[in-house]
């Protein structure tokens, strides 16, 4: 689903919207269509269970592998 995040030029209110050729996104607060379209992180699925609070977080690479991982190795 194409989910976009957004900030409100008029109001500065920021939101995610789901954006289609047929739906234009506006902004919930004062209802304007001056949008700027923000840089959002992608969401990340199948990446293992949820890690504790107080779990230490690797030394480089995401965290999300296990000791094999990838992004571990640079």
């Amino acid at each position: 689903m194409p989910i976009f995040e957004y900030s409100c030029k008029d109001c500065g209110t920021q939101f995610e919207a789901f954006v289609t050729a047929d739906r234009t996104p506006s902004c919930p607060g004062c209802q304007s269509e001056k949008l700027a379209k923000l840089l959002s992180s992608p969401g990340m699925v199948g990446v293992g269970a949820p890690r504790a609070a107080s779990s230490r977080q690797p030394s480089g690479g995401c965290g999300a592998g296990g000791d094999h991982c990838a992004c571990r190795m640079n």
